[in-house]
């Protein structure tokens, strides 16, 4: 009788015995798992790696409040199309977070400022123009005492305490005359409004007509005119006049002196006119 072969066992063979029916058992088992038998108990920590995760599988309902923080946001993730209406309140400004360069042009309009709220300081310079007031703004107790000085005055206006302003002129009319006496002579005077700072020179100018380079003519409206540094006295009319002169010993920045004389002595002479001075 013929013996049979029968393999020897030994440990080795039993244990790769052992691993080959674990290993093909829980294939089967892994392969017949049932839907829905994976929850997360049977997830270890760290298992779902990001490469397991499909595009856009993570949605926002997925995401718990508050979960995804300042740090989980990229470079520009977060764009305009993302914010909310009204999403952006004063309590998410940063302290000094908008500068003048985030502020468009004309945002900032009147009723945007509070009361008192644009200071002396904060005025450039030059930036309240004549253009900028309203009439009747500037009242007394705004203007400093002494600070309106004889320059700002208009020239319709003459100094008002000191000397002519230069360039300005005082007008007036004169008359001039006597009775009629034999070697007759009329002595006056006239006295400027203001003082000038030096004594002017002295034209008669007669007849009215009779005008010169320092004494141009009595103008529309019978306005008479005298350059600068000139006493301009026209003559307008006159009746027995021989002479009408202003002695140069009479006049001074103070006013001047006038002298007449007739031609026939015992006859009544007169003469009048209008004068002009123009400070130097």
């Amino acid at each position: 009788m013929k013996s049979r072969l029968l393999p020897k066992l030994n440990f080795s063979n039993v244990i790769a015995m052992i691993a080959l029916f674990v290993a093909l058992g829980g294939a089967a088992v892994a392969a017949g798992l049932p839907r829905n038998s994976v929850g997360t108990k049977q997830l270890k920590r760290g298992a779902v790696t990001t490469s397991d995760l499909r595009r856009a599988a993570v949605r926002g309902g997925k995401l718990a409040p508050k979960s995804v923080v300042a740090g989980k946001l990229g470079p520009n993730a977060v764009l305009p199309g993302n914010i909310v209406n009204g999403g952006i309140t004063s309590a998410k400004i940063g302290a000094g977070a908008v500068i003048a360069s985030s502020i468009k042009n004309n945002v900032v309009t009147t009723n945007k400022l509070n009361n008192n709220a644009v200071t002396s300081a904060k005025l450039a310079n030059d930036a309240v123009t004549t253009a900028k007031l309203t009439n009747g703004s500037v009242t007394n107790p705004i203007l400093a005492n002494g600070s309106v000085t004889p320059n700002k005055l208009s020239d319709e206006f003459g100094p008002i305490v000191t000397t002519l302003k230069s360039g300005q002129t005082l007008r007036g009319a004169f008359a001039i005359g006597g009775a009629g006496e034999k070697l007759s002579v009329a002595i006056g005077g006239q006295s400027f409004q203001f003082p000038l700072t030096n004594t002017p020179a002295a034209n008669v100018i007669n007849p009215s007509s009779a005008t010169n380079p320092a004494c141009q003519g009595l103008g529309s409206g019978q306005t008479p005119a005298a350059t600068a540094g000139n006493l301009c006295l026209y003559v307008t009319s006159s009746t027995n006049l021989k002479t009408l002169v202003i002695p140069p010993t009479s006049i001074n920045r103070l006013g001047f002196g006038l002298e007449a004389t007739a031609t026939e002595d015992d006859k009544a002479f007169s003469a009048f006119g209008q004068w002009a001075v123009t400070a130097p």
